[in-house]
């Protein structure tokens, strides 16, 4: 009786941590049509009723799993360009950065790249804004250094972040075949020698 109690008295912040974490696990273990509201709620140990109180249905809850971790990429993406001054250094960080995320939260990454739900277009506008916002980052500067217009320099930033996006996803699916480093060093030397070949601005 004192566990269902104490269970029923965590805060509501922790216990929608605990939601989405058994969420994710279930989600990318059976994708989310087959998984099942009952095999999440028994995971997080509460019981159905306590899951829907905090999420109306199936769709509300795999939102929020989403949102959660396209707001982590995007907080660590912004947060590589701005640690770093040199371009070439803000080229590294944000390769780096990609790669930590999946090493950190793989299944996240899945969920995000790999979903049997990128169709729905609930997901697929969260899945553009997320390309949308970490280009963005990159864009800001690209724009300064080169004094090209926001529309170019933002093809130019949707174009290095769709390269990190596919080379991570590469590297995962051959389950980290190459060492983390040297596929950083890779992918980043790759981008900078693109990125590099639009001057800085002399104005």
């Amino acid at each position: 009786m004192s566990i269902d109690i104490n269970k029923a008295r965590l805060p509501r912040d922790e216990r929608r941590a605990q939601l989405l974490a058994a969420a994710l696990e279930v989600f990318t273990a059976a994708g989310y049509h087959a998984a099942a509201m009952d095999e999440i709620a028994d995971r997080a140990a509460v019981s159905k009723p306590v899951l829907y109180q905090h999420f109306p249905s199936k769709l509300d809850l795999y939102l929020a799993v989403l949102d959660l971790h396209i707001d982590s990429l995007v907080y660590e993406i912004q947060r590589a360009v701005s640690s770093k001054k040199d371009n070439r250094d803000r080229v590294k960080a944000t390769t780096a950065a990609y790669f930590d995320f999946i090493n950190r939260e793989g299944e996240a990454f899945r969920l995000l790249f790999e979903s049997d739900m990128a169709v729905e277009p609930q997901v697929a506008e969260r899945l553009a804004r997320m390309t949308y916002d970490c280009a963005a980052a990159f864009s800001a500067v690209i724009s300064l250094d080169t004094g090209l217009n926001k529309d170019a320099s933002m093809m130019l930033a949707v174009g290095l972040i769709g390269s990190v996006q596919t080379s991570a996803r590469h590297w995962l699916e051959r389950d980290a075949k190459i060492d983390r480093d040297l596929a950083c060093e890779l992918v980043a030397g790759l981008i900078w020698r693109g990125i590099s070949g639009f001057p800085k601005s002399t104005n």
